[in-house]
C-alpha cells in the first residue's frame, strides 16, 4: 500500500495518526498542496479530484478520508470500526456529522478565509453576513459534541476510540491555527487532550504544529 498525502492537510492527519497507531505497512509519497503537485498530471491521474489523501492498494486507488479509515479498520480488522451493526452505525454518524455541517462552517466558513486565500470572500458584506451565521453554528456544534457526543465518556462514540476520533480531532484541532478558544466546553478540551497523549500523536502532527507554530509567531 501506498500513501499520497501532504502532512499539513487537515485530512491526511486522520489517515497518518490511524497507520500509525494500527502499525500498519506502508510506503509514503508527499503531495506539497504549497507547492501545488496535487494539480502535476502524475497526481490526477490517481486521483483526478487533485486531493490528498490517497491510498493505493494494488489495483484500488481510493480518496476521502473517511472511506480511506474505513477501508483499513476493515483490512485490519482494526476495533476502531466496531463489526457489531449499532456500534458501527453510530461512528458512521459521527463520521458523517464531522464531514459534512461542521465541516463546513468551522473549516470552510471559519478557518481556510483565514488560511487559504482561494477560500477568502472580498466583500466586506458578503463576508460579515457569512461570519454572523457561521459563528452561530460553530457555537451549537461545539455544544452538541461536547455535551451530546463526548459528555461524559473518553471517546465520540463511548469509551473506545473509533475512527470518529481521528477524524473529528483533525477538523477541530485545526482551530488552534486561528487561536480558537475551547475553554466554553470541557468534554472537547478534554477528548483533545487525550488523543495529543497517544504515542503516535506528535510525529502525525509535526508538520501541523510547525504550521501552528508559524500561524501565531506572524
Amino acid at each position: 500500500m501506498k500513501l499520497y498525502y501532504d502532512p499539513i492537510s487537515t485530512t491526511s492527519r486522520a489517515v497518518t495518526l490511524f497507520l500509525a497507531e494500527e502499525n500498519i505497512a506502508h510506503e509514503e509519497e508527499i503531495v506539497s498542496l504549497y507547492a501545488g503537485d496535487q494539480h502535476k498530471a502524475e497526481f490526477a491521474a490517481i486521483n483526478p479530484n487533485m486531493q490528498v489523501p490517497v491510498l493505493v492498494d494494488d489495483d484500488l486507488a481510493l480518496a476521502e478520508s473517511s472511506a480511506i479509515l474505513k477501508y483499513l479498520a476493515d483490512k485490519f480488522s482494526s476495533p476502531a470500526y466496531p463489526a457489531d451493526l449499532k456500534l458501527r452505525a453510530r461512528v458512521n454518524e459521527a463520521m458523517d456529522w464531522f464531514n459534512t455541517g461542521f465541516h463546513l462552517t468551522f473549516c470552510a466558513l471559519t478557518i481556510y478565509p483565514v488560511m487559504v486565500p482561494d477560500f477568502a470572500v472580498h466583500d466586506a458584506a458578503t463576508r460579515k453576513y457569512i461570519s454572523d451565521i457561521s459563528h452561530k453554528r460553530v457555537l451549537r456544534y461545539f455544544d452538541i459534541l461536547d455535551r451530546h457526543m463526548i459528555g461524559t465518556n473518553n471517546f465520540v462514540c463511548g469509551n473506545e476510540i473509533t475512527i470518529a476520533d481521528y477524524l473529528g480531532a483533525t477538523y477541530v484541532t485545526l482551530g488552534e491555527v486561528i487561536g480558537f478558544d475551547l475553554a466554553p466546553w470541557p468534554n472537547v478540551r478534554r477528548w483533545i487532550a487525550g488523543l495529543k497523549a497517544r504515542p503516535s500523536w506528535d510525529a502525525a502532527y509535526a508538520g501541523f504544529n510547525g504550521l501552528v507554530s508559524a500561524a501565531r509567531a506572524a
